[in-house]
Order: structure tokens, then sequence, then C-alpha cells
């Protein structure tokens, strides 16, 4: 019998299975009691039965045999809620199972249940009306981020060691920064999506959250690859985690970019940052390139507003009679996105999506890597609503997200690793690279994780 949850990461734990010092039966036990004592809301849905009968069976010699694991609650498994993370689809049942997920429980993970999230992924930090607010293991009251919180609080707080999450303008990368986990958002088709995931949104990747580099290396060894009801998924890439610090990483140019230009970014926060993007560029022996322009296009509520016309359509036989139960800044958007102002916005989102992807390709002709932060200050209140000053300094709202957009509108993968605290919370360091480059991210993030070990799980409350 264990007492509490595996405090390691993934990888380790499987090894404890193959050793017999602990087995899958006891590490859910561990894990359901965990939950239920937990005060985080990081879960919504438990599965119990299943998960106890997978455990049962699991065959430990599989990558992630026996490993309890965490869905976030937009994903899709057969005869789970399917809610969207909303009361207007709270009586939904999943009809089909997630690419992902089939690939996770063919590799031996044990789904244990869902994670919250924002509404229907559209907001960075989660909390909704049908599940309340989920907070961060750090610090109770602040927020994990979003839309993967409850992923990344169940992770951090010890509950599971590696749990799904998915990033379609900062979803995976902002949580992990606020929760001192690894966040790897991978170029665009990495991981197939769905059956049934729309392809009009080009922005949104699936992954996970986790407690090591290694972990996501492995996450992607079992996951990636291209299936056949996703036909913009890419081919299959082998040796993820057995390629780890092979690559040679010397002499690769980086740029620190603190702002692109028109971000608001905490001071406080950024001379952490700024730090650990020194040191990570000393321990590589990388070269940091200066003086050239990393400004670009500012996209503000453009950038939202676009997002929203997708779900504008979704929800066409409920708006606007559920205005009423939808969270805040999910009715603000869609109440913008039918008028004229949001008819102008999408307008202008094309043109600035278009000069976006210009100045990326130009400053990757200059770079191989950019630099950056994963967020524009700490995790802020759990509740909401979603902050509009930093450092002092009012930037409005839709400063949140604006340091993770890029890549998600560029499709070039971009990885938030543990880079310190400030006032006892976690700030998160991201790293992009060209599109594929998903290998060096990776030795890259492997070299400060060995250089300076982060915790595994946030400190006891």
């Amino acid at each position: 019998m264990v007492d509490r949850p595996w405090q390691g990461d993934a990888s380790s734990l499987v090894d404890a299975f193959r050793r017999n010092e602990r087995s899958p039966v006891e590490e859910l036990q561990a894990t359901y009691a965990a939950i239920d004592a937990s005060d985080l809301n990081a879960f919504c849905f438990l599965d119990r039965d299943r998960a106890f009968a997978a455990a049962r069976s699991a065959d430990v010699s599989l990558p992630f045999g026996g490993v309890p694991l965490g869905v976030k609650e937009l994903e899709r498994y057969t005869g789970w809620p399917d809610t969207d993370a909303s009361l207007v689809f709270k009586d939904r049942i999943a009809t089909t199972t997630d690419t992902m997920l089939s690939r996770a429980t063919s590799a031996g993970a044990v789904l244990v249940g869902q994670t919250t999230a924002s509404e229907f992924g559209g907001v960075n930090l989660t909390r909704t009306m049908l599940h309340g607010a989920t907070h961060n293991p750090w610090q109770r009251g602040r927020t994990p981020g979003g839309s993967s919180g409850g992923s990344a609080a169940a992770v951090a707080g010890g509950l599971v060691t590696i749990a799904t999450g998915g990033d379609g303008g900062g979803s995976i990368r902002i949580p992990a920064g606020f929760t001192g986990l690894v966040g790897l958002k991978a170029t665009y088709g990495r991981i197939p999506r769905g059956p049934g995931a729309p392809h009009g949104n080009l922005t949104t990747v699936v992954g996970c959250l986790s407690r090591s580099v290694r972990d996501t290396a492995r996450w992607f060894d079992v996951c990636n690859g291209h299936e056949g009801n996703d036909s913009l998924s890419l081919p299959r890439v082998e040796g993820w985690e057995a390629g780890l610090g092979t690559h040679s990483l010397r002499g690769l140019r980086a740029v620190v970019v603190p702002d692109w230009g028109s971000a608001v970014v905490s001071p406080t926060m950024w001379k952490v940052l700024d730090e650990a993007a020194a040191h990570l560029v000393a321990i590589t022996g990388m070269r940091r390139v200066d003086g050239i322009d990393t400004s670009l296009p500012r996209l503000g509520a453009a950038w939202s507003i676009t997002g929203m016309a997708a779900l504008a359509f979704e929800l066409r036989d409920h708006w606007p009679a559920c205005a009423d139960i939808l969270t805040p800044e999910i009715r603000y958007g869609l109440e913008r996105t039918g008028s004229l102002y949001g008819t102008e916005a999408r307008g202008k989102f094309e043109t600035r999506r278009v000069e976006l992807n210009r100045r990326m390709t130009e400053i990757f002709s200059e770079v191989d890597l950019i630099i950056t932060a994963s967020n524009p200050d700490v995790a802020f209140n759990a509740e909401g609503p979603l902050p509009d000053t930093f450092g002092g300094v009012v930037a409005g709202a839709g400063n949140n997200g604006v340091l993770t957009f890029p890549a998600n509108i560029y499709g070039n993968p971009g990885i938030s690793i543990p880079a310190g605290t400030v006032d006892g919370l976690p700030v998160g360091l991201q790293v992009m690279g060209r599109h594929f480059s998903e290998p060096l991210l990776l030795d890259l993030a492997l070299a400060f994780e060995r250089s300076r070990p982060w915790p595994l799980v946030a400190p006891q409350r």
C-alpha cells in the first residue's frame, strides 16, 4: 500500500512498476485518494471502474504502462462527458475517442478522468460556470492558467505525473509557465487531432503537460505520426526519447525577445527570465544575436474575435439564448463577433496574420531560436478577471497571451520550461524554433533541466 501518488516523473514511475516497488493498482488507489482530498478543483469527472480495470491488466513493459493519466476535458473519449467545459453542452456524451488518447492507452496509460479547462478553450484561466475555478498548487487563489489549467494543476499538484493538453494560443505553455512544468507546443500536425476536429482551426495542437523533459519526449514518441482521419497530420518521427542529448547546440544563433515590440512584461519577472536566458545560452554554447528587429504586428482584439467566429457557428442553435450561462469572457467575445466590429476585426486579422508570418520568416532567417517569456507576469487571481495591468503598466487584457500566440499562427514549435520563481510563484522561459525543430527544443530544455533542476511538484502548502 502506498500513501500518496508518485511525486517523481512518469518515466520513473514506470521504472518503479518494473522493479515491483509499487503496482499500478496501488498507484491508482493513491491517485484517487489524493484527488478526493484535493482542494485544487483540478478534476471534473472520474472513471474509477474503467481505470481500475485498466490498472489491474496493465502491461508495465509499455512506455506508459500503468501510469495514471489526466485527460483535458476538451478532448473526447467514448462514453465520457463531452461538454467543452460549458453548461451549454453539460449533458453531451462523447461517441468517439481522440487519436492521441487511443495511442496513449495503447502505450499503457490508465485514464483517470477529465481535468478542468476553460470554456471552449477560449480563455487563459480555468474558471467556468460548469465547474467553478481551478487553483494553482503553488498558491491557492491563483490560477494555473488556461485553457489546460486542470491538467497543469493536477501534475504540479502531485495528483498525476502527466496529463494531456491542447494549445491554440498558448494553452499548454501558459499553464506550464504558471505551474512550473514542461509544456511543448509542437509543430502543427505533429500529433493528429480528432477524429472530428475542424480543419478550419489551423492554430491548435495537442500534447501534454509533464514534470520532465524526458516525459514529454516519451509522450511524443507514443503519440506522433500521421492518421488518416486528420489529413493535415505529419508523418511519424521516431526516436524522441532515445535522441535526447544527441543534438549539437553549440553555435546555434539565439535572439532574446522581451516583448515582440509591443507586449508589456513585468520587469521583476523579466529580470529572472533574462538571467535564465543568459544561462541557457552559456551552458549550450549558443551564440546570442542582438540588434535584429523582432517586432510583430499587433493583433489585439482581432486575434480573439477571429477565434470566436468558429465558436459562434458551433453555438448557432443556442445563441443568444445561452448568453446567461456562458463565462463573461466568452459571452463578451461572441457579442463582438456578431457585430460590425467583429467583421472588421476578422478582416484585420487576416491582413496581420500574413504580415506576422512574413515577419517570423524574416526573424528565423537570421536566428535559429527565439527565447522569450511564457507569460507577461506571474499567475493572477483564480476567479479572474484577466488582468490588464502588468508591472504597474496598463496594457489591456489582450496582453495576457501575446507572448505565445505567434507560434500558433506561424505553426512552429515552442516549449515552456521552469526558470525560477517570483514572489513564490513559478515563471516559465519559452523557446521557439523553426518548423520541425522539436528535437533541438527538447535538448535545450534538457540542458537547462540538468543544470538547474526544478521542483517536480509544488511545495507542500
